[in-house]
């Protein structure tokens, strides 16, 4: 984890309650986060009591960058979203993304239920004008840097018009949220062919060939994490599949990996020389340092993070919230990342008021 110098200060929304943990790693992590970027506030948004005694052991030098804003109910990871976000007003994802919405915070970060976290944003912050839907970007290595996929379980089933306007706002956000000058789309299939892949597949590659400049075609999903494209495409349901197979694979050589490296003396001393270069990787491949992922298409940085996120997670995704919110052209990037032609028609007759979201919180956000 770097240590940012410091500069004009920025405050992001903590969900300190949401996770499967509670609220002792989230605690931590703001911890970590202000206290390798001195101009960095988190504001701990929850149950007081609980988050004050997380903050006991912290240095006192940090308290006033570690405000605890007082939220009296928590929506759980099995709760209906649209259903939980409107019964429960005084939730603590809804108060951290009030926060953003009243200009007391510039981005929120939870790693509660994802669900209840787009309903809350779309209720208070609205979508992006020529936006349908907003989507989850996750952001993933390859040799190459970092690249993105959209998206990663947000939208389960789709319109290939809205995929179209991810592919938009996957370029907005690979240009200035992950500094990729000129970034290259795909469209994640069953192979590189433009004739395979199912219905939806084959609609949204004819519009992306149309409206997309930046399209290189579709891509498989070995592709994610081989630098062909800078931003992967997909919908909601295949999107999240492959990220979980994807976290699933790293997690297993990992595993091997440590097994294989303790299995007798020559193994281990081996294992002690290459010890530096095996950090190394597992840093580079490991999801907890990859930050929160941004939840692109309303009007304000929101960011989700891993049910099962530790302090080492909690610190990245606030910290890469803050380096966003600082950078300040993300948002203005993705304000002029409405798409034209037939994906801005899908989504023109579905953003832009309040009333409109309102009536999407009664979708079934999973």
């Amino acid at each position: 984890m770097t240590t940012a110098s410091a500069s004009a200060p920025v405050g992001v929304a903590l969900d300190a309650m949401g996770g499967d943990n509670g609220p002792a790693p989230l605690v931590a992590g703001a911890v970590a986060a202000v206290r390798a970027r001195p101009d960095l506030t988190v504001h701990l948004v929850g149950d007081r009591e609980r988050i004050q005694a997380e903050l006991e052991g912290a240095d006192p030098g940090l308290r006033p960058r570690l405000p605890v804003v007082a939220a009296g109910a928590v929506i759980p990871m099995d709760a209906h979203p649209a259903q939980a976000v409107r019964a429960t007003p005084d939730a603590s994802v809804t108060v951290a993304i009030r926060l953003v919405a009243g200009g007391g915070a510039a981005a929120a970060v939870s790693a509660g239920n994802s669900g209840a976290t787009m309903a809350a944003a779309l209720l208070h912050l609205h979508r992006l004008p020529g936006i349908a839907r907003p989507a989850i970007g996750t952001v993933l290595p390859t040799p190459a840097g970092p690249s993105l996929l959209v998206d990663a379980g947000a939208q389960v089933d789709c319109r290939p018009e809205w995929l179209c306007q991810f592919a938009h706002l996957g370029i907005a956000f690979a240009r200035h949220g992950l500094g990729v000058p000129r970034p290259r789309v795909g469209l994640l299939s069953n192979g590189e062919e433009p004739g395979k892949g199912n219905q939806l597949v084959q609609l949204t590659h004819r519009l992306l060939v149309r409206e997309v400049p930046e399209y290189r075609g579709p891509v498989e999903g070995r592709d994610l994490v081989a630098g062909t494209v800078d931003v992967v495409v997909s919908d909601g349901f295949v999107g999240n599949v492959a990220l979980k197979t994807a976290e699933g694979v790293a997690d297993l050589l990992f595993r091997t990996l440590r097994t294989e490296l303790t299995r007798g003396p020559q193994a281990r001393l081996g294992a002690l020389l290459l010890r530096g270069r095996l950090r190394a990787l597992r840093d580079r491949l490991d999801w907890r340092r990859t930050g929160g992922a941004p939840l692109l298409g309303v009007r304000g940085l929101v960011f989700v993070s891993h049910g099962r996120s530790d302090a080492v997670a909690v610190a990245h995704a606030l910290l890469g919230a803050a380096a966003a919110a600082h950078e300040g052209r993300l948002i203005a990037a993705l304000l002029a990342a409405a798409p034209t032609g037939a994906a801005a028609a899908a989504g023109a007759t579905a953003a832009g008021t309040g009333a409109d979201d309102r009536r999407l919180g009664t979708d079934r956000w999973t």
